[in-house]
């Protein structure tokens, strides 16, 4: 194994003698072997990842969307400032992790064994938000809750690096769109019924005397069940990966990394930009109870309409991806975002803030797709865990700022000023990635 970051590759005893010619066509055919493992696993593994992700999204969108706990918080803190706080210690975890979540894969030639670790714990704060909900008391639920979501962003973010780059490794990147818009497609389906059993009868009826808490435990038995489908990935162990290096030791390659590419430098910066539009997120189904009501009907309704539209608009921009590529469809769903949020301040009937939620949905669901995939084209595959990882840290640090920014702006001036500022910065960032960043896969390396 080299020292200070190089590649290490295993020893072989079939490879030909030394000599630059030699190892290339070992290094060749160690790569034609790993190829050949891809194609041998692709279906095995496109249903395993197509199962976790309808489980799983299943069970994190309830907790995810902008509905449920945006108004649970509400409920027990009374507070606009908490509810922006509640999601901002959530992305500051998610801010935290992911250069850790990178430093304890990049070396290993097969990391599942670490993503069922990290996706367990992770499962395991939505179980403890489940139970402080229904054993504490409204102040120490509160105080719970909060703390929790900063553990559940914590591996949320190491966890959104291990998957993205074992994707990575098992779809080939001319299918990773129809698998995603797939499985969010399928995952919305279901995600939808449990929203609107969750807001009609569980938090509707207040079962268990805790509704809310109910539908987080709920969404825990559904991720867990997701996590279990993992055992079915047969993962192939690429012929190269980097010598395991301190993480510190790391952080010093990052400018290398980020003057080696521009194009990746602008995009992540980009996509960090257009993140600051989830500061006004919290605040979309507060803005809807203040002129409807939010009784559990109106709530199993809304959450119904985002989570749906979320995930079936997710077949038409995996297609989109597929044909032109990601950057596009990052730049129409940032568009539709916008548009659906400046409707959210002209609603004041149920089914236009249906259609507003329809739109929030599909744009957000979007966004997130292409911003999540747009990472895996830059670059070389050695690199690509620390890649994802600095988009992941940038995103989330917007994000951790962002609602605690929104929910100053609310309680200082109005949810509609926090509305304008978070279009603002999606505005810019549309421009950015017009004039600065090229589709990854048209672009000669």
């Amino acid at each position: 194994m080299t020292q200070g970051g190089g590649a290490d590759r295993s020893a072989r005893p079939a490879s030909p003698p030394p000599g630059p010619d030699r190892q290339s066509t070992a290094g060749d055919t160690d790569e034609a072997e790993y190829q050949a493992s891809v194609q041998r696993h692709l279906w095995r593994n496109y249903v395993a990842h197509l199962m976790h992700g309808l489980l799983g999204q299943t069970g994190f969108r309830l907790v995810n969307a902008p509905t449920f706990l945006p108004a649970y918080v509400q409920l027990l803190s009374g507070s606009d400032l908490i509810v922006g706080l509640a999601r901002s210690v959530q992305y500051l975890g998610m801010f935290l992790s992911p250069l850790l979540g990178a430093n304890l894969i990049e070396h290993r030639r097969r990391v599942l064994p670490v993503g069922f670790m990290v996706g367990a714990l992770m499962r395991l704060q939505v179980l403890g938000i489940a139970l402080a909900g229904l054993l504490l008391p409204d102040e120490q639920a509160v105080i719970a809750i909060c703390s929790l979501l900063f553990f559940f962003g914590f591996f949320m973010g190491m966890q959104g690096v291990i998957f993205n780059y074992l994707m990575s490794k098992v779809i080939p990147v001319e299918r990773r769109g129809r698998l995603l818009g797939l499985r969010n497609f399928l995952a919305g389906l279901t995600a939808a019924g449990v929203a609107y059993v969750g807001g009609e009868y569980l938090v509707g009826r207040n079962v268990l005397g805790n509704g809310y808490a109910v539908t987080f435990g709920l969404a825990f038995v559904l991720t867990c069940f997701g996590l279990s489908m993992l055992l079915l990935i047969r993962e192939p162990e690429p012929p190269v990966v980097r010598a395991q290096t301190p993480l510190a030791t790391r952080l010093r390659d990052l400018p290398a990394l980020l003057r080696s590419d521009r194009a990746f430098t602008w995009y992540f910066q980009c996509r960090a930009m257009a993140t600051m539009g989830r500061m006004a997120a919290p605040f979309y189904i507060l803005h809807a109870g203040d002129a409807i009501g939010l009784s559990g009907t109106n709530l199993g309704i809304l959450s119904t309409a985002f989570v749906l539209s979320n995930s079936v608009t997710n077949l038409a921009w995996g297609l989109l991806a597929d044909r032109t590529g990601f950057r596009r469809v990052f730049l129409l769903a940032l568009s539709l975002w916008i548009a659906s949020v400046l409707a959210l301040m002209a609603s004041t009937t149920l089914p236009a803030f249906v259609l507003v939620f329809i739109g929030i949905g599909a744009g957000m669901g979007g966004f997130q797709m292409a911003a999540q995939n747009l990472v895996l084209e830059f670059g070389t595959r050695d690199d690509l865990p620390l890649r994802i990882a600095v988009a992941n840290s940038a995103q989330e640090l917007v994000g951790a700022i962002g609602p605690l920014l929104g929910g100053l702006l609310a309680i200082t001036f109005s949810r509609e000023v926090v509305y304008f500022v978070a279009a603002g910065f999606q505005l810019a960032a549309i421009m950015l990635v017009l004039l600065r960043v090229e589709e990854p896969r048209h672009r000669s390396v």
